[in-house]
């Protein structure tokens, strides 16, 4: 029973301990959450998320620090832009790639670059955040003087900086991804308000609405389970080995290759890509080159285009679920390490052709796993167009994050349970 399981986590010092460490540093993030820049119209602000698809969708990126434009208004949205550049970046660059292989001693000097990578990223897209809200509204920020405006981008640099070291606090902890899980926080807290909003503006004319959007929730909820879920089992045996007197390996097991490795993952990287053109663009509005105007009220056109940023966005939640799995799956280690143990999948040779074998294995069952989360990420704005409201699209975003997340530290929860089982006992 799940209360038997809570209970048996409670009994677990150090399990109990890590998980109310993790609930404390998500209380300080939300705190900040609702600490805004001074001489902030709040009030305007918000009318301006609620109608805006694209400024409620950088809302959820930002773990909704955005909202209220609060001192963590950026989120850890600059911090995935940089993980996103780096990791391109290893698979370009030789050097790179090597130290990422050198284990955690590269994996820690890649994670300090990125680290020093988002600073100026995240001055650079709070300038542009800036220059989007004023441009929507001139309503939102009472006085805008350069000195004023150096205060705000250096403000939300600095929130970012601090999200960024609570999200790594909280992966330290190893119940869940601490990016993955701030993101998580700022969506489930605006549930009851949502709740209360839907409640408050009911009416018989809406019925329909509100069952396509019970409708996707389900949808999402069952078909995010079942694809996390789902796992091909390739078959492995090792072969007999003597050594002395005594008989080692027979064993017949299997590699589990999961549907959708990536997690989440590709939904975040995919939301920041997207979000990032139209942000570049706000800084050539005032240019004084009529091209740079013109290029830049273009860009932002095109991703206002219903159409456009639905392709646009199942692109590339389909490629990042493809680029991800990439990253961390590599067939070849793999391989070598069956060798070693002296382990094979029947009817492969060792070696190249069983690398060949599970990355062409690989790519099959990833295709499964991209459509699904390219098609669900897109359902919200295919039932936009017939219903009208945009509150689905960003549902629709929402629910596949919040259920990815909570599987993802479930998992991680009873993997710690089962290592110190015999301490709950």
């Amino acid at each position: 029973m799940w209360w038997q399981k809570i209970l048996q986590i409670w009994k677990i010092k150090d399990l109990r301990s890590s998980i109310l460490y993790v609930a404390g540093l998500l209380f300080i993030f939300r705190l900040a959450a609702h600490i805004p820049i001074p001489g902030i119209d709040v009030s305007a602000l918000k009318e301006l998320f609620s109608s805006n698809q694209l400024l409620g969708i950088m809302n959820i990126l930002s773990a909704g620090g955005m909202e209220n434009f609060s001192v963590v208004a950026m989120g850890v949205g600059p911090y995935i832009t940089a993980s996103i550049i780096f990791q391109l970046l290893t698979m370009i660059i030789p050097q790179l790639e090597e130290l990422s292989k050198e284990g955690e001693a590269g994996r820690q000097k890649i994670n300090q670059w990125t680290r020093l990578l988002t600073v100026p990223l995240a001055a650079m897209q709070g300038y542009a955040l800036i220059a989007l809200l004023n441009k929507s509204s001139g309503q939102i920020f009472s006085d805008l003087s350069p000195w004023r405006l150096l205060m705000i981008v250096s403000t939300v640099t600095a929130g970012t900086i601090f999200v960024m070291w609570l999200g790594e606090l909280i992966s330290e902890k190893h119940i869940g991804n601490g990016i993955s899980l701030l993101i998580f926080a700022g969506i489930v807290v605006r549930i009851p308000s949502v709740l209360q909003q839907t409640i408050l503006v009911f009416d018989k004319s809406q019925i329909l609405t509100l069952a396509l959007f019970l409708g996707i929730a389900i949808i999402t909820i069952v078909g995010v389970v079942i694809i996390t879920e789902g796992q091909r089992n390739v078959p492995v045996s090792y072969a007999k080995r003597v050594r002395g007197m005594k008989m080692y390996g027979g064993v017949n097991t299997f590699l589990p290759l999961r549907v959708n490795m990536a997690g989440v993952i590709p939904i975040i990287f995919a939301i920041s890509i997207i979000l990032f053109p139209p942000m570049i663009a706000q800084f050539f509005l005032t240019a004084k080159t009529q091209f740079l105007v013109a290029a830049a009220q273009q860009v932002i056109a095109l991703f206002q285009n219903q159409i456009f940023y639905g392709v646009f966005y199942f692109i590339l939640v389909f490629g990042f679920t493809y680029f991800y799995t990439e990253i961390i799956f590599h067939p070849d280690q793999i391989s070598e390490n069956l060798q070693k143990q002296g382990g094979f999948i029947p009817g492969i040779r060792p070696g190249r052709p069983t690398a060949e074998y599970l990355k062409n294995t690989t790519n099959r069952i990833i295709l499964a796993g991209a459509l699904f989360l390219g098609l669900i990420a897109v359902l919200p704005l295919i039932l936009q167009s017939f219903t009208g409201a945009a509150t689905l699209v960003i549902g629709g975003t929402s629910l596949l994050i919040v259920v990815s997340v909570v599987i993802e530290t479930v998992k991680q929860i009873e993997s710690q349970l089962t290592m110190r089982d015999y301490e709950g006992l």
